[in-house]
């Protein structure tokens, strides 16, 4: 036991790439579980399912609602790939669930600013720092969402290119990997049937399973990522990645995509920012490029399922945040300046963010979604 520990200090990024694979394994794992157990439910409960997220503002609500508790964009959109892919959710409804999840992410960065809050320069800074993230996804829901409403674009456009990607093969994008799951779903499904005595209980025992999986996969996925990732990234930061707005763009997209979180790489600069080493106009196209760098999670999950409407569902997240993304970066100056308001009146009342906070991402979307049902 001891050498193993004096080796796996020796060479921590070899145990990292290991848990990576295999947690990638994990994450196949339960999606393909979770498209089993969905599909052994029934078309009654897909209706059932279908009809209680047709509404355009309820979905978008859960999709808030759903990804702060569970503070993972990519778990949210993961799941409603998944739902999709089995039949069990619409492109129609599943697009403002994924415009939600968008909103709902960013409620981590906010929450890792407030424990500057007892030091106001530093709290002001980090608070704007995180609430800018916030401000950028509003804005592009405001806009978006009533645009998708009325045109359906996201879902339209999101065809076409799902279209030339069958067209060059993509759709099969990691099957061999898909193909070694299908033995251990099989072996959970028979096995769950023979022990409950129950048809009516299997789906949601696997169901349950599946969620279970799929949180630990991402969870422990994003941690060897953290690893192999982060910890190099800090050292360059300072002197070299915030140097131009297109090179911190880059950066906030290329290591989002590395280690599967937007959470933790704009999370990652709001201590930087209340120290005052990087200003919100450096931040800003850093946010913009994690918010797309996250969409590859969703990518991954619908590629792997091989369904084309999954894959449509995905790349309207890509293409929601590329659009977000061409409006507001040329007039940046709007959600920066209501992030810099928002965060001088906030540290003049410190209940106000945390009111902001509990406000905005819990009590509303419980309302809406309560009193729509």
């Amino acid at each position: 036991m001891q050498k193993l520990k004096e080796f796996y200090k020796e060479y921590p990024n070899l145990f990292a790439i290991l848990e990576l694979m295999f947690f990638l394994y994990l994450f196949v794992f339960s999606l393909d579980l979770m498209g089993t157990s969905l599909k052994l439910f029934g078309k009654g409960f897909s209706h059932a399912l279908i009809q209680s997220t047709s509404n355009p503002f309820t979905g978008l609500f859960i999709g808030i609602l759903a990804t702060s508790i569970i503070q993972s964009s990519s778990s949210t959109t993961s799941i409603v790939v998944g739902m999709v892919a089995a039949g069990a959710l619409t492109i129609d409804s599943a697009i403002p669930i994924i415009m939600g999840a968008n909103i709902g992410t960013s409620i981590t960065n906010t929450i890792a600013s407030l424990p500057q809050i007892n030091r106001s320069n530093e709290f002001r800074r980090a608070f704007a720092a995180a609430t800018v993230h916030d401000f950028f996804n509003f804005l592009t829901v405001i806009v978006l969402f009533p645009l998708q409403l009325t045109t359906d674009f996201l879902g339209k456009a999101s065809g076409i290119f799902e279209g030339l990607l069958e067209g060059v093969g993509g759709v099969k994008f990691l099957s061999p990997v898909k193909a070694l799951t299908k033995p251990v779903v099989k072996f959970l499904e028979g096995n769950a049937k023979i022990l409950l005595h129950n048809d009516n209980a299997v789906p949601w025992v696997l169901f349950a399973l599946s969620l279970v999986f799929l949180f630990i996969a991402l969870k422990y996925m994003v941690s060897s990522l953290k690893v192999l990732v982060v910890s190099k990234a800090k050292i360059w930061f300072d002197k070299y990645l915030f140097k131009t707005s297109i090179r911190a763009f880059f950066v906030g997209l290329l290591l989002t995509i590395m280690v599967q979180s937007s959470s933790i790489t704009t999370s990652l600069v709001v201590p930087m920012a209340g120290a005052g080493l990087l200003t919100l106009l450096q931040i800003f196209p850093y946010t913009l490029g994690a918010n797309i760098g996250t969409t590859v999670t969703a990518l991954l999950a619908a590629f792997i399922t091989g369904v084309p409407a999954a894959i449509v569902v995905a790349l309207t997240h890509l293409l929601f945040n590329i659009c977000g993304m061409v409006i507001w970066w040329p007039l940046k100056k709007v959600p920066i300046f209501i992030a810099e308001k928002f965060s001088e009146y906030s540290t003049k009342n410190k209940l106000i963010p945390v009111a902001y906070i509990v406000i905005l991402f819990f009590i509303i979307p419980i309302s809406v979604i309560y009193f729509s049902q």
